[in-house]
C-alpha cells in the first residue's frame, strides 16, 4: 500500500503559522492565595500544587476528570514479585533546561520526597527502595504488596537530578520552619508551561514550553498563563466582572449569583474532593491558649462531643455557604474509599445535651481558647471560624478568633503549635489510607506530620500501617471501617461540610470543574 506524502509549500507554511497565531491565547487566572512555594516536595496544599502541575509532572497525574493518565510513566504494573512495580517511563522527554528526562531523575525525585523535610513523605511510607533498571524503567519495591502505590504518585513531581543538585536542592525546603532553598523560587520542569517570572503572592507568569512532549495529546491552546492571587473576594470577582480576569477559582457565595447572571460570563461547579473541619490539641497534659491552669479541657471526650453537637452545621450552610456545601459527620468526602451514608451522617445540634456534657466533665462555667483559621484558603474559611464562634459561645467555649493567611496559619498546624485550629484536606489518592496517615497517625519521623491534635494509639497505628500492604480488599476496607469508628467515638475532629466548587469564567473559557480544584491549562480549550 502507498503512504500519501504531504508537501508543505511556502504559501502553506504561513497559513498554518498564521492558524496558530490566531490560536494563541493568554489566561489570565486568579484563585484566593498564591503557592507557598515552587519546591515541588516542600508543601502537601491544593493551590501549590496546582501551580506546579502547569510546570512540573509526576509519573501519573489525574485528567480533569480526576482519572489516573499517564504522564512521564507510559505503563506501570507489579512485577512477578507483588512487592516491585514495575514502571517504563516515557523516552524522549526534555527538561525546560534541554536536559533528558531518565529513570535517574525519578529515582532522585522519590527518594527526595522521602526525606524528612518533605511533606510528601507519608505517601510514600510503603517504598522500601527506588532502583533505576535501565534509563528508561523504574522499580518500586514496597514493604509487602501494595495495589494501590499507584494513586499515591499523582502529586509527586520529578525534578532534574543534576539541576536540583547544581542548585542546592538536594533537600527539600523545611517550609514549617521558615527553611530556604533555590528551588523555592526556580523551575526546571518536563511540564506544558515554563517559568517566565515570579512574584511572590503578586503575579507569576508562565509560558507555554515549546518542546513539550504531550504537543498533539493536548489542546495546548493556552500559550501564556498569568496567574494573580487576589485575597479579597469581592476584589477577585470585580476583577473577573471588568474582564481584568478570564477564570477565578473561590468565587465567594455571595456572589454566585452576580457571575452566574452577568452576560459573557459563565460558572461551572462540581462537588469537590475535600472536607472543612476542626482539629483539637487533645494530647497535651495543659494548653497554651485557654483559660483552664494545670490541665486541658480537649483532653476529656465529653468536652469534644459537646463542642461537636454544639456546632449548627445546616445553619452553616444555609447563612455562611449559601448553600454551597454538604454537611458531614466525617473527615472524608464521598469519592473516597472508606465512606458509608452512616459515617456522613453529622449529630443533631443539641444545645442543651451540650451543656450537660460540659458539666459532666466539670466545666459548667465553660473556658476560654484560641481558634486558629486561615482567611485565605477555603470556601469562606473566616466566615465559618465566626460562625462557630458564637455557637461554641452558647456552651460557655469562649473563642478567640485568630484569622491570618494560609503561609502564616498551616506552620502552627505542621509544627504542633495550636490548641484548636481548622482544616481542610483533600484525598487525592481517593483512599482513607492517605486521611489516616497524615491526620490520624501518631507523629512519627514518616507519617502523623498534619496530626496536631497530640493523639496517639498504637493499636489504632498498627491497623492504619496495615493497610499499605492488605491485598484482600474485604480485609482491607474491614479495617478502614474499624478506624473509622474510633476516630469517630474519640470525636478526633470536628467535621463541617464537603467543599462545593465553583469557578468563574468568561465565556470564551470552554473548562469543566477538576473534582480535586486542580486546573490542568493543557486541557483548556477557547471557545
Amino acid at each position: 500500500m502507498k503512504k500519501s506524502v504531504l508537501k508543505l509549500t511556502a504559501a502553506s507554511l504561513a497559513i498554518c503559522a498564521g492558524l496558530s497565531a490566531a490560536n494563541a491565547e493568554t489566561l489570565r487566572w486568579a484563585r484566593a492565595g498564591d503557592s507557598l512555594t515552587l519546591d515541588p516536595h516542600a508543601q502537601n496544599e491544593g493551590p501549590t500544587h496546582a501551580l506546579a502541575h502547569q510546570m512540573y509532572e509526576p509519573l501519573l497525574q489525574r485528567d480533569m476528570e480526576a482519572k489516573i493518565i499517564p504522564a512521564l510513566a507510559t505503563s506501570w504494573e507489579p512485577t512477578e514479585d507483588p512487592t516491585v512495580w514495575e514502571f517504563k517511563l516515557r523516552e524522549g522527554v526534555k527538561f525546560h533546561g534541554g536536559e533528558d528526562f531518565t529513570a535517574d531523575d525519578v529515582v532522585f525525585s522519590f527518594k527526595r520526597a522521602m526525606m524528612p523535610t518533605s511533606a510528601m513523605k507519608e505517601l510514600l511510607n510503603s517504598i522500601k527502595d527506588v532502583r533505576k533498571v535501565d534509563d528508561y524503567t523504574v522499580h518500586f519495591e514496597t514493604n509487602g504488596p501494595n495495589p494501590l502505590l499507584p494513586n499515591n504518585m499523582t502529586n509527586l513531581f520529578i525534578m532534574d537530578s543534576g539541576w536540583a543538585t547544581d542548585n542546592g536542592c538536594e533537600a527539600p525546603q523545611d517550609i514549617a520552619n521558615g527553611g530556604d532553598n533555590p528551588c523555592v523560587r526556580a523551575v526546571n520542569g518536563t511540564g506544558a508551561f515554563t517559568l517566565e517570572s515570579r512574584k511572590q503572592d503578586s503575579k507569576t507568569v508562565l509560558k507555554q514550553n515549546p518542546n513539550y512532549w504531550g504537543k498533539g495529546e493536548f489542546p495546548l491552546e493556552v500559550t501564556e498563563i498569568i496567574y494573580t492571587p487576589i485575597q479579597e473576594g469581592a476584589t477577585r470577582v470585580s476583577a473577573l466582572l471588568s474582564g481584568e480576569v478570564d477564570l477565578i477559582q473561590d468565587v465567594p457565595v455571595q456572589d454566585l449569583p452576580i457571575v452566574e447572571k452577568t452576560d459573557g460570563l459563565k460558572l461551572n461547579t462540581a462537588a469537590q474532593n475535600r472536607t472543612i473541619f476542626f482539629g483539637m490539641n487533645q494530647g497535651a497534659d495543659d494548653l497554651t491558649s485557654d483559660t483552664v491552669d494545670g490541665k486541658n479541657p480537649l483532653a476529656d471526650n465529653r468536652v469534644r462531643e459537646a463542642m461537636n453537637i454544639a456546632l449548627n452545621r445546616q445553619a452553616i450552610q444555609k447563612i455562611v455557604m449559601r448553600d454551597q456545601s454538604a454537611p458531614t459527620g466525617v473527615i472524608m468526602p464521598p469519592f473516597v474509599n472508606g465512606w458509608t451514608e452512616a459515617l456522613d451522617a453529622y449529630p443533631e445540634y443539641d444545645v442543651p445535651k451540650a451543656k450537660a456534657l460540659m458539666e459532666e466533665a466539670g466545666y459548667g462555667d465553660g473556658f476560654g481558647i484560641t481558634l486558629n483559621c486561615p482567611n485565605d484558603r477555603y470556601v469562606n474559611d473566616e466566615g465559618i471560624c465566626q460562625a462557630a464562634v458564637g455557637m461554641l459561645g452558647q456552651i460557655g467555649v469562649k473563642v478567640n478568633l485568630d484569622a491570618k493567611p494560609k503561609a502564616q496559619h498551616f506552620p502552627l498546624i505542621q509544627n504542633k503549635t495550636t490548641d484548636f485550629y481548622m482544616l481542610g484536606w483533600g484525598v487525592p489518592t481517593f483512599d482513607s489510607e492517605y486521611i489516616f496517615n497524615f491526620l490520624a497517625h501518631t507523629t512519627t519521623d514518616k507519617l502523623g506530620s498534619w496530626n496536631a491534635t497530640g493523639y496517639s494509639n498504637p493499636e489504632l497505628d498498627a491497623k492504619i500501617a496495615s493497610l499499605a500492604s492488605e491485598t484482600d480488599q474485604e480485609v482491607r476496607n474491614a479495617t478502614i471501617a474499624e478506624i473509622w469508628d474510633t476516630v469517630k467515638s474519640e470525636n478526633l475532629y470536628l467535621p463541617i461540610h464537603n467543599q462545593v466548587l465553583n469557578w468563574g469564567m468568561a465565556d470564551k473559557v470552554n473548562f469543566a470543574v477538576q473534582p480535586e480544584d486542580q486546573p490542568h491549562f493543557k486541557f483548556l480549550t477557547f471557545n
